[in-house]
């Protein structure tokens, strides 16, 4: 099976990327079945602003811009979907929020109907989150910021499109044994990425 593990942080000595580094590694070691392909989204280059093109898409009136038509070959190959990012006010960054906005497509993603059905286009893809925090468990908690995301992210996005979020992890700062621990954690995640069991 095939991941596609995408990274959105500028700096390529970022714990980000060493926590992508770790997932990608661990599938490594699940066995010679399993490969992945890294997504550098920053050194890429991706355009990640909703243009004339995008709502010409998104109206059916166009194709695929060639940038967007080049994601969507990219997740056709993939059977996971592994975002990597840092958490900017309790959310993606910009970058790859914009990947989410021009790549998870109207008719591609997901088909809004003539008779106002939904069509969810994504069932066979797992996804796997890995956010990176500055915040502590006591604040994440008593704010309820997780929850927050997990009804932004895991269902607002995903499950409208119906992919299953099947991984969802949020590594703080303040966890024990940071940032070691999160490496760990990420070698780990990558080793069961794709065992049939929801990952907590």
């Amino acid at each position: 099976m095939h991941a596609l593990i995408v990274i959105a942080h500028p700096d390529r000595l970022s714990l980000t990327h060493a926590v992508a580094a770790r997932v990608a590694a661990g599938i490594a070691e699940s066995g010679p079945r399993h490969s992945f392909e890294l997504a550098d989204l920053s050194a890429e280059g991706f355009d990640p602003r909703f243009g004339q093109a995008d709502i010409a898409l998104h109206l059916k009136q166009a194709a695929p811009p060639a940038d967007v038509a080049a994601e969507h070959a990219r997740l056709a190959r993939a059977d996971a979907l592994v975002l990597v990012y840092p958490v900017y006010w309790w959310s993606f960054p910009a970058l790859l929020k914009g990947w989410i906005d021009r790549v998870f497509t109207q008719g591609w993603a997901y088909e809004d109907n003539e008779d106002g059905k939904l069509v969810k286009k994504l069932q066979r893809l797992q996804v796997h989150l890995v956010a990176l925090g500055g915040a502590d468990q006591a604040t994440v908690h008593r704010h309820g910021y997780e929850s927050a995301m997990k009804t932004q992210i895991d269902h607002g996005i995903f499950g409208y499109c119906g992919a299953r979020v099947t991984g969802s992890h949020l590594l703080l700062a303040s966890d024990a044994g940071y940032p070691g621990a999160h490496l760990e954690s990420a070698q780990a995640i990558g080793r069961g990425l794709f065992d049939s069991r929801p990952q907590p």
